[in-house]
Parts: structure tokens; C-alpha cells; sequence
């Protein structure tokens, strides 16, 4: 292993930036030091290299790769229209890679990318930042010492912001699916309804979705999950209806108890211990959960998405060196996509559908 991991950023001003922290972070980790940084918006450029203290500066992130020959690089654009051909142009070089959510696109990029990465022998972390937390441990802790009991149901829901519904399930929903795979496994079919305006989505109803989503619509999806150990997943979002606070997270039902777990790298973690799940009926309480348990002063402090990013990039350059998949794999990213799909592909056939998924277009382009 090299003495220092060179690193190699790649963002686009005013086409997904520079994602959840994911250039700056770089300066918390004295194993790695930034070589170079690419950018096609010349003045986003400049200003990404003075921030993170380079002098070569890329408006081709394809010759700065060729040139600086990186060991690892982020890709950090929110938008993920340019995640695939990025990503594999990595793999196909040789570099790992520390890749923004959403992972890319549709299934068929998902599929490209993971048979790039395979047949080069380079490793794809992604950035869902609350995989990498203690808390998650702690509330895997709870599970293994039984203190949930059976686990029955998951269940999910986006921010239900303006975004709610379709651009929420791609955008903040695949933090909540990704985090369904950690406590129930792998989904293996999906019932899915998605609504515009009240009806049922039409291909009168799809159009470009916002931030490079591609295809999109539904301003309400509703997608019931079949699970691993005959666990049931629910995942949900209507436009304009959050809470204050926000419902966005997920909620862990077992037979003796509900965990709640919302986003970020010391996420708020909630237990309740109660088999009916009903504090009205039993003045059952919710307790706090901290990386060191129920009630239990926190030992971590809460850097936010750069401890995140932290964390997830650690644990990849641990994967490179153990010849292993990171915590966060590319596989977990196109199974998230695939809980997704299987959303609008279940809707398209208006009936259950097996995942993985037999088609692996973009189920709104052949409604």
C-alpha cells in the first residue's frame, strides 16, 4: 500500500456540485492528500482548487485521471446523470472509488458499473453516510440482544418536501432503502403505486426529473416490500406533507419493541419498549439510544457529513488493503436502485413484481 493514497476529485458546478461533502473532507485524513481536481465550470473550477489547496486543475476529469493516475478518487456531483460514466471510467483505469448517492440512474447503468468494477478488481464505496455511523451499530446491538423480539415490519418514508413522491423516493428515499437492507436484508418483490394529482400515473404524467434523475413521475408513491425472514418493508412519500419534525427515517417494528432512526452520521435513535406499540395505552416511554446504548451518555461528537464521509472512506481503504467490499458496496447501491425500480415497474404492470427485476430499462418510458 502506498504511503499516502493520492487522490483525485471530481465535481460539476451548477450540474450536482460537489454532493454532501465529499471534496472537503479530504483534509481530515492525513493518509490521503488531494493531487488534483477536475471540474468543466471553469470558475468552479478555481475555486475548488484553492479550496482544497491544488494546483492541478482539470476541466477534463478524463485526462486528469490519465495524468495524475490517482489510487482513489470521489465523484461527488448530487446529480447522478454522469455517475455511471464516470464511475466506470475509474474502474477501467484501475482507481477505486468514493461515489455520491443516488448510485446512477436506472439498472442498466447500475449493472455497467458492477461489471466494470468486477472485472477490473477495483472497490466502489457509496456515500450513505448513516450506514457509517455508531448509532447503527448500537441499534444492530439492540437486535442481537433481542431486545426488539421477531422483527415484523419495516418502515420508511422521504422528507415530503416539495420533492415528495417520486423525486423524493430516488433522492432522500434511497438513504431509507439502504438502511432497509442493513435490518431486513434484501428485498425480494415489490408492490408499488404511484399517483399524480390523485390518479394513477400515466405516461401523459412523466417528464424529466429534476437534478439529472431522468424520467420521472408520481407526486405520491406508495411500495410495499418483501423481505429476507419473512420481514414485510413499507416505504412512502406525499408531496408537501412532512412533520415537523420530519418523519423521514425509518422505524424498526419487532415483537417486543420499535426502534426509530432517522439520517446523518449520529442520526436521533429511538427505542421503545413496549410489544404493543402503543405508548398511549401503556405509558411506555421512548428512550435515546447513543453509539453506547439505551440511555447511555454519547462518546462520539457529531461531525456531520464529513465524519460521515470519514468513516466511509476509512473503511474503504481498509477494503482496498483486506481485498473485501466496503460496508456501503456498489452491490447494496444496485440493489437500492432495484428497490426503486421495482417501484414504477410494479406500477407499470399494476402487480407485484420479483426482484431483481427481469427489465432493466426505466419502467416509466414504456408505460
Amino acid at each position: 500500500m502506498p504511503a499516502k493514497y493520492r487522490v483525485a476529485v471530481i465535481g460539476h458546478t451548477g450540474r450536482g456540485n460537489w454532493g454532501h461533502g465529499l471534496d472537503t473532507f479530504w483534509r481530515m485524513m492525513p493518509e490521503c492528500e488531494v493531487a488534483a481536481v477536475a471540474d468543466a465550470d471553469p470558475a468552479g473550477l478555481a475555486k475548488a482548487a484553492d479550496r482544497l489547496h491544488t494546483k492541478k486543475a482539470y476541466a477534463d476529469w478524463r485526462k486528469m485521471l490519465d495524468e495524475v493516475k490517482p489510487h482513489v478518487i470521489s465523484i461527488c456531483p448530487r446529480h447522478p446523470d454522469q455517475h455511471a460514466e464516470m464511475a466506470i471510467g475509474a474502474a477501467q483505469r484501475g482507481i477505486h472509488v468514493f461515489l455520491e448517492k443516488p448510485f446512477c440512474q436506472n439498472l442498466e447503468q447500475a449493472d455497467q458499473i458492477v461489471a466494470a468494477f468486477e472485472k477490473n478488481n477495483v472497490k466502489l464505496a457509496l456515500a450513505h453516510q448513516t450506514r457509517y455511523s455508531p448509532r447503527v451499530q448500537a441499534v444492530r446491538d439492540l437486535i442481537m440482544d433481542d431486545k426488539l423480539g421477531t422483527i415484523l415490519e419495516l418502515r420508511g418514508r422521504g422528507k415530503e418536501d416539495h420533492r415528495g413522491g417520486g423525486e423524493d423516493l430516488w433522492v432522500l428515499g434511497s438513504h431509507v432503502l439502504n438502511l432497509m437492507n442493513v435490518f431486513g436484508g434484501e428485498a425480494h418483490s415489490c408492490f408499488g403505486r404511484v399517483l399524480q394529482n390523485g390518479h394513477r400515473v400515466t405516461a401523459a404524467d412523466v417528464a424529466p426529473g429534476n437534478d439529472g434523475l431522468g424520467p420521472l413521475a408520481g407526486d405520491a408513491v406508495h411500495a410495499m416490500y418483501a423481505m429476507d425472514d419473512g420481514v414485510t418493508g413499507y416505504f412512502s412519500s406525499v408531496k408537501n406533507m412532512t412533520g415537523k419534525p420530519w418523519r423521514f427515517g425509518l422505524q424498526i417494528f419487532g415483537s417486543k419493541g420499535v426502534v426509530e432512526i432517522v439520517t446523518g452520521y449520529l442520526p436521533e435513535v429511538s427505542f421503545l419498549p413496549d410489544s404493543s406499540w402503543s405508548p398511549g395505552r401503556t405509558a411506555s416511554k421512548w428512550l435515546p439510544v447513543t453509539s453506547a446504548g439505551v440511555n447511555k451518555p454519547e462518546t462520539y461528537e457529531d461531525g456531520g457529513h464529513e465524519a460521515g464521509n470519514v468513516a466511509a472512506v476509512r473503511d474503504l481503504l481498509s477494503a482496498i488493503e483486506e481485498d473485501r467490499q466496503p460496508e456501503c458496496s456498489m452491490y447494496e447501491g444496485r440493489h437500492t436502485i432495484e428497490m426503486i425500480a421495482g417501484v414504477f415497474e410494479s406500477h407499470r404492470q399494476n402487480a407485484p413484481v420479483k426482484l431483481p427485476l427481469e427489465n432493466r430499462k426505466n419502467p416509466l418510458t414504456m408505460l
